[in-house]
Formats: structure tokens, C-alpha cells, sequence
């Protein structure tokens, strides 16, 4: 399980190479469920790995 997270975080630091994200857009970019796609900004988030913003009423993830 660890390593199944540890690749969805790669997953989702390679989608942020190319800027901030919206979850949704997110989640588009890297067609992970939502199970997936939150313990890896969890395992990211923990590392200090990620900025988090709010625009527009949605959560914004960028790298840190």
C-alpha cells in the first residue's frame, strides 16, 4: 500500500511541474479516485512537498 501511495505522489508531483492545480483539475490530470489522489497529497503535504491556496471557493495545490 505504501509503495501504491508513494507512486500516486509521484504521479501528482509530475502533474504540478506544470503549475497549480484545482483538486478537480488534478484529479483529471492524474485519473486517480479520491481515495488515491488524498493519501497522496497527505504523504506530499506531511513532507512539506505542497502549497495550498483557495481561488474561487476551490482548493489550489502547487509545489512548495
Amino acid at each position: 500500500m505504501l509503495t501504491k501511495i508513494g507512486e500516486n505522489a509521484g504521479a501528482i508531483w509530475n502533474a504540478l511541474q506544470a503549475g497549480a492545480l484545482t483538486l478537480k483539475g488534478l484529479k483529471k490530470a492524474t485519473k486517480l479516485k479520491n481515495e488515491e489522489l488524498y493519501l497522496a497529497l497527505g504523504w506530499l503535504a506531511r513532507e512539506n512537498k505542497l502549497a495550498f491556496s483557495e481561488e474561487d471557493g476551490e482548493l489550489v495545490v502547487a509545489l512548495a
